[in-house]
């Protein structure tokens, strides 16, 4: 029982938030239990127009004049199944579990960890009755993950401490100072479908069992993506088999790299024998160059009704030719920083079916110019295939403060705490401290959290032994 483990004011927190469906987009039922958990701990709440829940917990008496601390975390999770999951987001608990390696993790889901932990901190933190401290305020912002529309929505003038630590952080005993911006790149397509011959038939072509990953903090690591090993694929059955593209489904958050894809394909019956065969070739290939990195890639094919319909040809090689030109990774290290990533790309999102082709782009830069260079080139790329491309939910990276008190005063506590020194952090990952920061610019801020992995994927998991450090850590900075 997860809600038993240490410090048992976090755990089962957590454990209500994973009785709680929160997907991204759907978040009245964790929104009303936030205000009905912050009512039974006796502490102000209400939410804001940007859908954020902020709670107030006033000062001890006699410390109404220490500065005043925000702690922050966003409240959704992305919904991310392995395929034989039957889970439903919209109305499912997450079924967690303690493994036998002292992590928790999710059966067949991701595990919400992202960000459920550090919204179980904050609400331990308002239902405490031991902390000595000035004014505390919860903000759990709404939808980061497909846009930080709360953090962008959020009012100016509405908070009122000083400080603020983001509990958002995934590496324990790591202090993040500065993060990546972002832009989603979003290209469609209108067309009209075409009949499909008469004789073809049509195969179904899978390929599954990638690692995915989160696109900022594992965008380094390798991992394939779904979308632009497919391709490689589609091009060459096209080419040399006389196929024909009917649909593509690959991904299905912009900030997750796409772990399956699919396509349906129509061909000449004679020519099935030697696309089955290509899979084969195309597996073995993909199976040697992610050799240690990707474990258990499946890749097949299965008979499926021939769809009436199909992309007309110059539509279907425009599209197809995008989707392999365009950039897929790390674009750009940073330069002071050799061994973290600047600027890079997620090809997140392919949907190309029934008349109508959306593909989106998760482009990520701590550098404004870098950032607009690689908008301008995938824009490019996909205009020059006759889409409309559009943006949105630009953010700023957030720099680095080196000198920050609050950052010095963690380190200290830290090293008193656990003999060692903290690790000063730059992510790539795109944090919403940059966007509060431009609204509340005399903040000042660091970010930090347990441990957590491959979040965005339905291997998510977070190591207990992390949770107990972390309390302890956070506690005493609040105090101080």
């Amino acid at each position: 029982m997860i809600e038993k483990l240490n410090p048992e004011c976090i755990w089962k927190n957590f454990y209500a938030l994973t009785r709680i469906p929160r997907p991204s987009g759907h978040l009245e039922p964790v929104q009303q239990f936030l205000l009905d958990f912050a009512e039974k701990a006796g502490v102000e709440a209400f939410k804001d127009v940007a859908g954020n829940i902020v709670m107030r917990k006033p000062a001890t008496p006699g410390m109404e004049n220490k500065r005043g601390i925000i702690l922050q975390a966003h409240m959704d999770m992305v919904p991310q199944k392995t395929p034989e999951s039957n889970h439903d987001f919209l109305k499912d608990p997450i079924e967690a579990y303690v493994d036998n390696e002292g992590w928790v993790r999710a059966k067949g889901t991701t595990l919400g960890a992202d960000n459920g932990l550090g919204v179980a901190a904050i609400m331990a933190v308002m239902e405490d009755t031991t902390m000595k401290h000035g004014l505390i305020e919860g903000l759990i912002t709404a939808d980061e993950e497909t846009g930080l529309y709360g953090a962008n929505g959020l009012p100016e003038g509405e908070l009122h401490g000083d400080i603020m630590l983001n509990l958002d952080s995934e590496s324990w005993g790591k202090f993040v100072i500065g993060s990546a911006g972002g832009i989603n790149i979003t290209s469609t397509l209108d067309y009209q479908e075409v009949d499909t011959d008469a004789d073809d038939v049509a195969l179904k072509v899978t390929l599954k069992g990638l690692h995915g990953g989160h696109s900022g903090l594992d965008i380094h690591k390798g991992f394939a993506n779904a979308n632009k090993l497919m391709v490689r694929f589609v091009r060459e059955a096209i080419a040399e088999c006389e196929a024909r593209l009917a649909s593509w489904h690959g991904g299905n958050m912009r900030n997750a790299i796409p772990f399956q894809a699919s396509v349906v394909l129509t061909m000449p019956k004679e020519n099935v024998e030697a696309v089955q065969e290509m899979v084969d070739e195309w597996k073995a290939v993909f199976e040697d160059e992610y050799k240690g990195i990707e474990s258990n890639i499946e890749f097949f094919t299965e008979e499926v009704e021939t769809p009436a319909k199909e992309l007309p040809e110059a539509i279907q090689d425009n599209l197809v030719d995008a989707i392999y030109a365009a950039h897929d990774g790390v674009i750009r290290m940073i330069p002071a920083y050799p061994d973290v990533v600047e600027t890079s790309s997620n090809l997140a999102i392919v949907d190309i079916e029934a008349g109508k082709a959306f593909i989106k782009i998760l482009a990520r830069s701590s550098r404004e110019s870098t950032k607009d260079y690689v908008t301008e080139m995938l824009s490019s790329c996909f205009n020059m295939a006759g889409m409309k491309v559009e943006t949105d939910g630009s953010y700023g990276g957030w720099d680095p403060n080196p000198d920050s008190p609050l950052l010095h005063s963690l380190l200290a506590i830290y090293k008193e705490q656990n003999g060692e020194d903290g690790i000063i952090q730059i992510d790539h990952a795109g944090l919403e401290c940059s966007i509060i920061l431009g609204k509340y610019p005399h903040l000042d801020v660091v970010s930090m959290g347990p441990t957590l992995r491959s979040p965005h994927t339905t291997s998510e998991r977070a190591l207990v032994s992390t949770v107990e450090p972390f309390w302890k850590l956070l506690k005493a900075v609040i105090e101080a």
